[in-house]
């Protein structure tokens, strides 16, 4: 019987210390998953694009008469210079190459254009000279830098405008004499665009048109008969608005 007493009360002080060794016993830490690296989208500006322009221009021109009613004019006579302004519209395409943060790209540019400006003729009395240049198109390589979706680049190539030219009787406004001339020369530009969307992005863009000298053949009104030759210097300076769609999307990089 005292044996039994002295286990019995053994168990139980045993019992009494088990939470407290439980207590000093250590507890593993919580299982800790790494979350997934971040993934950053990285605007690739590859791809074919297209898009609208519109904004306007100003172009400063020279005349020089080297003709009148066929007999040539020695020597040449200047008939004085005028800047002619207006608005343009029209679209573009391209497309473009990235390599890192390198942008290589070509672009054909057309555009409808109301520059329009005159002067009074220093060398025919009575006569106002007009000019008006109703199209253009640019075709030009770009090489540009890209921070992400922000891009600007450099371009440069060839330029060709529609030239309206006509003499106007001073004070009726009446044409007597037009001529109309196609004028191919060089253009060099920049341009700043951002990408808002997935596949848009605007920008503008300045270019100016080096035209040089060209002889313009006047016809008179109603007859169509020689009137005159005139040497006309030009360059012309458009700021325009664009917006483009581009084929192609950012890609998704890891960091």
């Amino acid at each position: 019987m005292r044996k039994f007493l002295l286990g019995a009360m053994g168990l139980i002080a045993l019992g009494a210390s088990a939470p407290a060794i439980a207590a000093d016993m250590a507890v593993p830490a919580p299982s800790y998953k790494a979350p997934p690296a971040m993934i950053a989208a990285v605007y690739d500006w590859s791809g074919l694009y297209m898009g609208l322009n519109g904004g306007g221009g100003w172009t400063h021109k020279c005349w020089d008469n080297t003709n009148l009613l066929g007999v040539p004019t020695i020597p040449t006579a200047p008939e004085g210079c005028h800047d002619a302004t207006g608005a343009t519209a029209g679209a573009q395409i391209g497309y473009r190459w990235q390599s890192g943060a390198w942008v290589l790209g070509l672009e054909a540019q057309g555009d409808w254009s109301n520059l329009k400006g005159s002067n009074v003729s220093l060398f025919v009395p009575g006569a106002t000279n007009q000019s008006n240049i109703q199209g253009f198109g640019l075709f030009t390589g770009q090489a540009g830098y890209a921070w992400n979706s922000v891009l600007w680049y450099v371009k440069g190539g060839g330029a060709v405008v529609g030239d309206k030219f006509t003499g106007l009787i001073t004070g009726t406004g009446v044409a007597f004499d037009q001529a109309n001339q196609t004028r191919w020369g060089g253009t060099v530009g920049t341009g700043l665009e951002i990408s808002f969307a997935p596949s848009w992005s605007v920008g503008v863009e300045y270019d100016h048109l080096f035209m040089g000298s060209s002889t313009a053949t006047f016809r008179a009104s109603g007859t169509g008969l020689l009137s005159r030759t005139d040497s006309i210097r030009q360059d012309v300076d458009l700021v325009t608005a664009r917006i483009n769609y581009r084929w192609g999307g950012p890609v998704v990089a890891k960091y």
